[in-house]
Protein backbone atom coordinates (compact mmCIF):
# COMPACT_ATOMS: atom_id res chain seq x y z
CA UNK A 1 0.00 0.00 0.00
CA UNK A 2 1.57 3.24 -1.21
CA UNK A 3 1.40 6.23 1.77
CA UNK A 4 2.75 9.71 0.59
CA UNK A 5 3.36 12.84 2.26
CA UNK A 6 2.49 15.99 0.90
CA UNK A 7 2.79 19.43 2.19
CA UNK A 8 -0.23 22.09 1.98
CA UNK A 9 -2.04 25.36 3.27
CA UNK A 10 -5.10 25.90 4.36
CA UNK A 11 -7.42 27.85 2.28
CA UNK A 12 -9.03 31.21 3.13
CA UNK A 13 -10.71 32.63 0.17
CA UNK A 14 -13.09 30.74 -2.04
CA UNK A 15 -14.95 30.97 -5.31
CA UNK A 16 -14.04 30.43 -8.87
CA UNK A 17 -11.62 33.62 -8.68
CA UNK A 18 -9.81 32.23 -6.00
CA UNK A 19 -9.66 28.76 -7.64
CA UNK A 20 -8.51 30.05 -10.86
CA UNK A 21 -5.08 31.69 -8.88
CA UNK A 22 -4.38 28.61 -7.44
CA UNK A 23 -4.04 26.82 -10.37
CA UNK A 24 -1.89 29.47 -11.74
CA UNK A 25 0.30 29.09 -8.74
CA UNK A 26 0.59 25.40 -9.47
CA UNK A 27 -1.62 24.49 -6.74
CA UNK A 28 -5.12 21.93 -6.97
CA UNK A 29 -7.57 23.06 -4.65
CA UNK A 30 -9.26 19.97 -2.53
CA UNK A 31 -11.79 19.42 0.44
CA UNK A 32 -10.60 17.11 3.32
CA UNK A 33 -14.07 15.83 5.05
CA UNK A 34 -14.94 12.66 6.95
CA UNK A 35 -15.58 11.18 10.29
CA UNK A 36 -18.50 13.84 11.16
CA UNK A 37 -16.12 16.85 11.06
CA UNK A 38 -16.08 19.94 9.38
CA UNK A 39 -14.89 20.06 5.84
CA UNK A 40 -11.19 21.44 5.40
CA UNK A 41 -10.10 23.08 2.28
CA UNK A 42 -6.90 23.04 1.50
CA UNK A 43 -4.60 24.20 -1.64
CA UNK A 44 -1.91 21.64 -2.55
CA UNK A 45 1.36 21.26 -5.14
CA UNK A 46 -0.87 20.51 -8.10
CA UNK A 47 2.53 18.25 -10.08
CA UNK A 48 3.11 16.05 -6.52
CA UNK A 49 -0.86 15.37 -6.67
CA UNK A 50 -0.47 14.59 -10.14
CA UNK A 51 1.92 11.72 -10.00
CA UNK A 52 0.24 10.85 -6.52
CA UNK A 53 -3.05 10.03 -8.22
CA UNK A 54 -0.90 7.51 -10.57
CA UNK A 55 -0.48 5.04 -8.07
CA UNK A 56 -4.55 3.49 -7.58
CA UNK A 57 -6.08 3.84 -3.93
CA UNK A 58 -2.85 5.68 -2.64
CA UNK A 59 -2.61 6.89 1.29
CA UNK A 60 -1.85 10.86 1.18
CA UNK A 61 -0.76 11.94 4.37
CA UNK A 62 -1.74 16.01 3.91
CA UNK A 63 0.17 18.47 6.26
CA UNK A 64 -1.26 21.41 6.72
CA UNK A 65 -2.48 24.14 9.38
CA UNK A 66 0.01 22.54 11.89
CA UNK A 67 -1.52 19.05 11.67
CA UNK A 68 -1.57 16.09 9.50
CA UNK A 69 -4.37 14.28 8.11
CA UNK A 70 -4.48 10.25 6.99
CA UNK A 71 -6.88 11.02 3.33
CA UNK A 72 -8.08 8.40 0.73
CA UNK A 73 -8.59 10.45 -2.65
CA UNK A 74 -12.53 9.52 -3.43
CA UNK A 75 -13.02 12.04 -6.25
CA UNK A 76 -10.63 14.12 -8.82
CA UNK A 77 -11.86 16.61 -11.19
CA UNK A 78 -9.47 17.42 -13.99
CA UNK A 79 -10.20 19.84 -17.11
CA UNK A 80 -11.68 17.95 -20.32
CA UNK A 81 -9.59 19.55 -22.62
CA UNK A 82 -6.14 19.31 -20.66
CA UNK A 83 -6.01 17.07 -18.25
CA UNK A 84 -5.17 19.70 -15.51
CA UNK A 85 -6.07 19.15 -12.45
CA UNK A 86 -8.70 20.99 -11.00
CA UNK A 87 -10.48 19.67 -7.70
CA UNK A 88 -9.69 16.73 -5.33
CA UNK A 89 -12.06 15.27 -2.69
CA UNK A 90 -9.89 13.43 0.18
CA UNK A 91 -11.38 11.58 2.46
CA UNK A 92 -10.21 11.05 6.08
CA UNK A 93 -9.32 7.54 7.24
CA UNK A 94 -8.08 5.90 10.45
CA UNK A 95 -5.31 3.65 10.79
CA UNK A 96 -6.92 0.09 11.07
CA UNK A 97 -10.87 1.27 10.16
CA UNK A 98 -12.33 -0.47 6.90
CA UNK A 99 -13.27 1.29 3.64
CA UNK A 100 -14.67 0.49 0.57
CA UNK A 101 -13.14 1.05 -2.38
CA UNK A 102 -12.36 -0.29 -5.97
CA UNK A 103 -9.73 -2.21 -6.97
CA UNK A 104 -8.45 -2.97 -10.20
CA UNK A 105 -8.43 -6.66 -11.34
CA UNK A 106 -5.29 -8.12 -13.54
CA UNK A 107 -5.76 -11.10 -14.97
CA UNK A 108 -2.71 -14.12 -14.71
CA UNK A 109 -2.39 -17.00 -16.86
CA UNK A 110 -3.42 -18.42 -20.00
CA UNK A 111 -6.95 -19.16 -21.52
CA UNK A 112 -8.02 -21.43 -24.43
CA UNK A 113 -6.38 -20.06 -28.05
CA UNK A 114 -10.18 -20.60 -29.18
CA UNK A 115 -11.10 -17.57 -27.89
CA UNK A 116 -10.79 -13.66 -27.14
CA UNK A 117 -10.87 -12.49 -23.77
CA UNK A 118 -12.93 -9.37 -23.21
CA UNK A 119 -12.98 -7.36 -19.97
CA UNK A 120 -15.93 -6.54 -19.15
CA UNK A 121 -15.10 -5.06 -15.91
CA UNK A 122 -12.03 -3.77 -14.82
CA UNK A 123 -12.03 -3.66 -10.82
CA UNK A 124 -14.26 -4.93 -8.32
CA UNK A 125 -15.40 -3.31 -4.87
CA UNK A 126 -13.98 -4.42 -1.77
CA UNK A 127 -14.05 -3.50 2.07
CA UNK A 128 -10.36 -3.46 3.36
CA UNK A 129 -8.26 -2.10 6.14
CA UNK A 130 -7.50 1.42 4.96
CA UNK A 131 -3.62 0.66 5.20
CA UNK A 132 -3.83 -2.43 3.63
CA UNK A 133 -5.51 -1.00 0.10
CA UNK A 134 -3.99 -3.00 -2.55
CA UNK A 135 -2.71 -1.74 -6.29
CA UNK A 136 -4.69 -4.42 -8.00
CA UNK A 137 -5.95 -7.89 -7.38
CA UNK A 138 -5.04 -10.64 -9.76
CA UNK A 139 -7.62 -13.26 -11.57
CA UNK A 140 -6.72 -16.50 -12.77
CA UNK A 141 -7.58 -17.70 -16.28
CA UNK A 142 -5.30 -20.83 -16.69
CA UNK A 143 -6.97 -23.31 -18.92
CA UNK A 144 -10.40 -20.89 -19.42
CA UNK A 145 -12.16 -22.19 -22.31
CA UNK A 146 -14.14 -20.29 -25.00
CA UNK A 147 -17.99 -19.03 -23.93
CA UNK A 148 -16.98 -18.81 -20.08
CA UNK A 149 -16.64 -16.18 -17.41
CA UNK A 150 -15.12 -15.65 -14.91
CA UNK A 151 -17.13 -12.89 -11.92
CA UNK A 152 -15.98 -11.02 -8.66
CA UNK A 153 -16.62 -14.17 -6.92
CA UNK A 154 -13.96 -16.29 -8.65
CA UNK A 155 -11.26 -13.36 -7.54
CA UNK A 156 -9.30 -15.04 -4.63
CA UNK A 157 -9.37 -12.57 -1.88
CA UNK A 158 -6.38 -11.42 0.53
CA UNK A 159 -6.94 -12.11 4.39
CA UNK A 160 -8.80 -9.57 6.05
CA UNK A 161 -10.48 -8.30 2.61
CA UNK A 162 -14.47 -8.91 2.17
CA UNK A 163 -16.32 -8.75 -2.14
CA UNK A 164 -18.70 -5.67 -1.50
CA UNK A 165 -19.46 -6.27 -5.51
CA UNK A 166 -22.34 -9.05 -6.34
CA UNK A 167 -20.23 -11.66 -7.07
CA UNK A 168 -22.38 -12.57 -10.02
CA UNK A 169 -20.49 -9.73 -11.69
CA UNK A 170 -18.70 -10.77 -14.95
CA UNK A 171 -14.81 -9.85 -14.53
CA UNK A 172 -13.80 -11.28 -17.68
CA UNK A 173 -15.47 -13.30 -20.74
CA UNK A 174 -13.67 -15.98 -23.21
CA UNK A 175 -15.10 -15.49 -26.47
CA UNK A 176 -14.92 -17.68 -29.66
CA UNK A 177 -13.14 -16.46 -32.05
CA UNK A 178 -14.82 -17.98 -34.94
CA UNK A 179 -17.69 -16.06 -34.18
CA UNK A 180 -16.01 -12.59 -33.25
CA UNK A 181 -14.74 -13.34 -37.31
CA UNK A 182 -18.03 -13.86 -38.76
CA UNK A 183 -19.87 -10.97 -37.06
CA UNK A 184 -16.79 -8.88 -38.40
CA UNK A 185 -16.97 -10.31 -41.89
CA UNK A 186 -20.58 -9.97 -42.16
CA UNK A 187 -20.94 -6.02 -41.56
CA UNK A 188 -18.32 -5.97 -45.17
CA UNK A 189 -20.34 -8.43 -47.37
CA UNK A 190 -23.66 -6.66 -46.23
CA UNK A 191 -22.14 -3.57 -47.03
CA UNK A 192 -20.73 -4.79 -50.91
CA UNK A 193 -24.81 -6.08 -51.12
CA UNK A 194 -26.13 -2.79 -51.17
CA UNK A 195 -24.27 -1.30 -53.93
CA UNK A 196 -24.97 -4.47 -56.14
CA UNK A 197 -28.87 -4.37 -55.49
CA UNK A 198 -28.51 -0.59 -56.39
CA UNK A 199 -26.98 -1.42 -59.81
CA UNK A 200 -29.29 -4.22 -60.63
CA UNK A 201 -32.42 -1.89 -60.05
CA UNK A 202 -30.96 1.10 -62.10
CA UNK A 203 -30.31 -1.34 -65.23
CA UNK A 204 -34.02 -2.67 -65.53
Amino acid sequence: MAEISINGTKRTNFGKGASRRDRKAGLVPAVIYGHGAEPQHVSLPAKEMGTALKTSNVLLDINFDGKVELTLPKSVTKNPLTGILEHVDLLVVRRGEKVTVEVPVHTTGTHSRDGILEHVNNAIEVEVEATSIPQFIELSIEGMEANTSKYAGDVVLPAGMKLVSDAQMIVVHLSEKSTAAEETTAAPAADAAAPAADAAAESK
